[in-house]
């Protein structure tokens, strides 16, 4: 017997994924990623230095139909073989989550296939599930989530219907800080790579810039939650108070400084959060994964503190299609309805939310 053929849409940011994913039909199999088409507008962004919610939703109409083809075409099968269609529908940019979610209503009518709308931040998690070369997924475990608009700290005790948020961003999510301090630096859009690379021939103890929310007084009400306003203030202001003494400012350092920050901050609430919960378990995802020295410090303080941790392949951290198919063949596994045609974009859904607009399984059953 083989599992269900699910294609998945993920349209809340600035990528167009589609994924196809043969799901498990039993317990102790694998979901299998097929294809995993990514059409990026980033390029379309840099010239505003940043995501523009309308280029976005544009770009993501464009981009749509090429990208399934492609998803298509790359898997070896045809529309008329899909079992099942999923879509996020939420958090993310709306304009741009309309857009996946219309194609997504579309196919699923004209095919007469189940639909299945779930969560953007969850899907992240299970991304991890399409690593061939990885363990089951162990439960409980925390997810760390670092992307462009999102900063999450979860704990995760079953993928399909128990997720709590511990923690998340209260200002700028950590993406959004090194886009903007890499403005402040002169350096291009997306600020990551570019931080990165330049952070590379700095000393990251140069400067020490603010941890925010780390202070003891902070431990009550945000223990595990973040703040990177203040550290991109912070450099704007150390940056200005150079240029105002007539002193050159040393890119690399800042930067190297500045990434120290972020990371310290992200891995010490993580880690925090694996010992007060009693979870020898992290999990990274998301596309600011994709930092090396965030990966390397997690790693290396993660084995002092005896937790081990997880980092799906880095082509699955980014927003992807696949990630949301794999999520989608999760609930399909274990017998979830799914989801009427009675949602649409929200912007905001929480991630304990993991699938929207759930079919009354009876009526379901009766059909």
């Amino acid at each position: 017997m083989t599992g269900p053929l699910i294609l998945g849409i993920e349209t809340s940011c600035d990528e167009t994924g589609i994924g196809i994913v043969r799901g498990r039909s039993r317990a102790g199999e694998r979901n299998i990623p097929l294809s995993n088409t990514i059409a990026s507008s980033m390029d379309e962004h840099a010239r505003y230095g940043g995501v523009v919610p309308e280029v976005a939703a544009r770009a993501h109409l464009e981009a749509l139909q090429p990208a399934i083809e492609r998803a298509i075409d790359e898997a070896g099968v045809s529309l008329s073989d899909i079992d099942a269609v999923a879509v996020t529908s939420g958090p993310g940019l709306a304009g741009a989550l309309m857009v996946g979610i219309g194609a997504a209503k579309a196919l699923a009518v004209s095919l007469g296939r189940p639909l299945y709308a779930v969560n953007h931040l969850v899907g992240h998690i299970a991304a991890d599930i399409l690593d061939a070369d990885a363990p089951p997924l162990e439960y409980p475990t925390v997810a760390l989530l670092v992307s462009g608009g999102h900063t999450s700290l979860l704990l995760v005790r079953d993928l399909t219907s128990d997720v709590e948020l511990l923690g998340e961003t209260v200002d700028d999510a950590a993406g959004e800080a090194f886009d903007k301090v890499a403005r402040i630096l002169g350096l291009p859009y997306p600020g990551g790579p570019e931080i990165d690379r330049a952070a590379a021939e700095g000393d990251p103890n140069a400067i020490r810039f603010p941890r925010g929310l780390s202070r003891a007084s902070d431990m009550a009400k945000h223990r595990y939650d973040f703040s990177f306003s203040g550290l991109k203030t912070a450099v704007a202001r150390w940056i200005e108070q150079r240029e105002a003494a007539g002193e050159p400012v040393p890119v690399a350092d800042v930067a190297a400084s500045f990434r120290e920050a972020v990371v310290d901050v992200l891995v010490t609430k993580a880690l925090d959060a694996c010992a007060q919960h009693g979870v020898p378990r992290l999990l990274l995802g998301g596309g600011v994964i994709a930092n090396r020295r965030l990966r390397d410090v997690a790693l290396e303080r993660a084995a002092a503190a005896g937790v081990t941790v997880r980092i799906p392949p880095l082509s699955l951290c980014t927003d992807n299609g696949a990630m949301i198919a794999a999520l989608a063949a999760e609930l399909i596994a274990e017998g979830r309805a799914p989801s009427t045609l009675e949602f649409g974009a929200d912007s905001t859904l929480p991630v304990t939310q993991i699938q929207v607009a759930v079919a009354d399984p009876v009526a379901v059953e009766s059909t």
